[in-house]
């Protein structure tokens, strides 16, 4: 895995003029959302303490208000108005340049336009050059400070999701314990760590970096990375990941990824990366804006020619000047930004990493859901899922003698034979361990021969299969399951079958995609009886089996020949063209590979559920998206005619204060919607 280092984070994609327009922030080229977070938070909060005095210093103020503004107090407003259109207004002037050499006007150039000719009328207002109606000094502070807030809090939860992954970095000790060959322990820095390193997790403490445990059993607190409250047991065998916590025991882990090579660097990589990525929303927005830009243009030279076409040359530039100023789009600013921001933040807190924000608004429009069996529906590791005896034996005495002999052996069957033993009892001790190429193993048992093996077992021992075990193994068999026969001083007394272990959570997952409407299939290289044991337990609507892992893109672009968006969701080992290929790619399991280039989005933890929130969340942040635009869009569209005077003629005319005001009502309109995205509950149901 490829990864940077903890922390960093890449700055916004200044050459392509972002949704906030930060192409003209003096200081940022090399800044984080952090950086433009303290920026706005800064100039707001000076802006906001000049603009109070400004705004009760305004004649206007003052008659709603019902009190006068002394006469010593008239250069209140052009002065501090000033300094608030300079300082507070400087990111956004600074902004225009670079989308006017681009020849793309957009979010800024229409900012400034807006607060420059406020400024520009209230100067000359202040002078007597034109009459006070034109006098926008408390309209055009409160824009300022209005736009600055707005920016400071896209800013701020653009930069949630950052934060709470630097979190995780935190999260890491300091310190490690390593053991030595002869078992001492030595406590070094975790950055002394190296590949092959044994250490010693100790109940309560935090792994240090990620491995395998190599001795012990205990809970594990991984809410950290999977965003899943509940423990997760971990023995002999089992990855653990850096920053996870031992709840209830000691185990000791073997370091294998230290440093960018940690599951913790790669998450905060592929949020980096969804943090500089642009989505098809996004450049909407871009769009939306300079379309804006034009419509505010064009309506005012249509409204100076027709006033000034009527005689009405005060009322010309009066209504010109109005039309610009309250056609500033700082609610449209706003409109997607802060849904991105907030959805990444939700999706990174529950454990859903988001590399490209487009792959994730595609997800809503997926209508049949791909999955690779092996690693993603199934554990990836096999189980013993039945145990049978001859009469006169019992089923657990079977299971204890097989996991006898097998302790001794390294095979995954072996260890799943083991591991099922102990956790049915006591498992009696074996000595004289003998491995049986092709065959199975042997061990003595309390004195006795006892042989554990395939079908080939049998054969070499001249032993035909027990009739009372028939029946159950050719079940077993027809279901894919691996059969192994328990043969005890040259008589078979039972049998035990393995399969890869069908995660409890994925009938759920296909459940509710069902529900959705959504057609769920499964591609493996298993055999077809096995993929269809497995598609039946989980009601799967397609199968497609025994296919090779460089053939797996082919089934996903048949799917797509049928005319279906499809989402491919593999472990990230094999799938990479298919995921590449399909319209979404979902990596399930942040381990080693989570930094998997071909997958829009990778889920931290195994559940296959993670695949229905990622859906919910796409469906709901499109929602909210659509929702802001359609009305940012639709103030500017309905405010620019009523400031132009359109309904002059029956005696309706929209007041430059009045304007303002629904200027900044429509900006909490959309910042308000956009934080009820947060209600969305992206926790898996059962």
């Amino acid at each position: 895995m490829s990864a940077g280092e903890h922390g960093t984070h890449q700055p916004h994609d200044h050459g392509e003029h972002d949704h906030a327009g930060h192409s003209g922030h003096e200081g940022h080229g090399h800044g984080g959302h952090g950086d433009h977070a303290a920026m706005f938070r800064v100039r707001f909060w000076w802006s906001l303490v000049l603009a109070l005095p400004v705004v009760l210093t305004s004649h206007m103020i003052a008659g709603w208000a019902g009190y006068e503004v002394p006469g010593s107090l008239e250069w209140v407003p052009p002065v501090l108005g000033t300094v608030v259109y300079l300082y507070g207004g400087w990111p956004f002037l600074s902004g225009v340049w670079p989308e006017l050499k681009d020849r793309r006007p957009g979010m800024m150039t229409l900012v400034a336009m807006a607060i420059t000719v406020a400024f520009g009328s209230s100067l000359l207002a202040s002078f007597g050059v034109v009459g006070m109606q034109l006098d926008f000094w408390w309209e055009l502070v409160l824009l300022v400070v209005v736009m600055l807030l707005g920016h400071w809090l896209e800013m701020r939860a653009l930069g949630q999701a950052s934060g709470a992954l630097e979190a995780l970095a935190a999260l890491l000790p300091d310190r490690a314990e390593r053991l030595g060959d002869d078992g001492e322990v030595t406590e070094v820095a975790v950055a002394d760590l190296q590949l092959g390193d044994t250490v010693l997790v100790r109940s309560g403490g935090r792994v240090p970096a990620d491995g395998t445990v190599v001795s012990g059993r205990a809970a594990f607190d991984e809410s950290m990375i999977t965003g899943e409250s509940a423990t997760v047991t971990r023995t002999d065998g089992d990855r653990v990941v850096a920053g996870t916590v031992a709840t209830d025991s000691a185990v000791r882990v073997r370091i294998d990824a230290v440093g960018d090579d940690t599951t913790l660097a790669g998450i905060q990589r592929l949020v980096s990366e969804a943090q500089s990525s642009r989505s098809r929303s996004q450049a909407l927005a871009d769009r939306a804006a300079a379309l804006l830009f034009w419509f505010a243009l064009g309506a005012a030279v249509v409204t100076s020619v027709v006033w000034t076409s009527l005689g009405e040359v005060g009322s010309a530039v009066e209504r010109t000047v109005t039309v610009l100023v309250i056609a500033c789009p700082h609610a449209l600013g706003l409109a997607i930004p802060l849904v991105i921001a907030i959805s990444t933040t939700m999706s990174a807190r529950n454990g859903i990493l988001v590399k490209d924000r487009l792959a994730l608004e595609r997800t809503r429009l997926v209508d049949t859901v791909l999955f690779d069996k092996t690693g993603t529906l199934t554990k990836g590791t096999p189980a013993v899922n039945g145990t049978a005896a001859v009469a006169g034996h019992t089923e657990e005495a079977v299971l204890a003698l097989a996991g006898a002999v097998e302790s001794d052996s390294e095979h995954p069957l072996a260890r799943a034979v083991v591991r099922a033993a102990g956790e049915a009892g006591g498992v009696p001790r074996a000595s004289g361990f003998e491995s049986l190429t092709g065959r199975g193993v042997r061990a003595t048992v309390d004195g006795r021969t006892v042989h554990v093996g395939g079908p080939s077992l049998l054969a070499s021992m001249d032993l035909n299969e027990p009739a009372d075990l028939v029946e159950r193994t050719d079940t077993w068999r027809s279901q894919g399951s691996t059969v192994l026969h328990v043969v005890d001083d040259g008589a078979v007394v039972g049998a035990l079958a393995l399969a890869d272990e069908v995660r409890p959570e994925s009938a759920s997952a296909v459940r509710q995609l069902q529900e959705q409407g959504v057609r769920v299939a499964m591609v493996t290289g298993d055999a077809r009886n096995v993929a269809d044991a497995v598609a039946a337990r989980l009601g799967l609507d397609e199968v497609f089996a025994q296919v090779l892992p460089d053939q797996k893109d082919a089934v996903v672009r048949d799917l797509q020949d049928r005319g279906n968006r499809v989402a491919m969701v593999g472990d990230g080992v094999n799938d990479a063209p298919a995921l590449a290929r399909a319209d979404v790619g979902i990596a399930i399991g942040a381990g080693t590979d989570v930094a998997i280039e071909s997958a829009g989005v990778v889920l931290a933890s195994d559940d296959p559920r993670g695949v229905v929130s990622v859906r919910t969340l796409s469906r709901a942040g499109y929602r909210k998206m659509l929702q802001n635009l359609v009305w940012a869009a639709g103030y500017n569209l309905a405010a620019v005619p009523l400031a132009a005077g359109v309904l002059a003629p029956i005696g309706f005319v929209l007041a430059p204060a009045v304007g303002a005001v629904l200027m900044s009502l429509s900006t909490i309109i959309v910042a308000l919607n956009a934080q009820l995205l947060r209600r969305v509950d992206l926790r898996p149901a059962d």
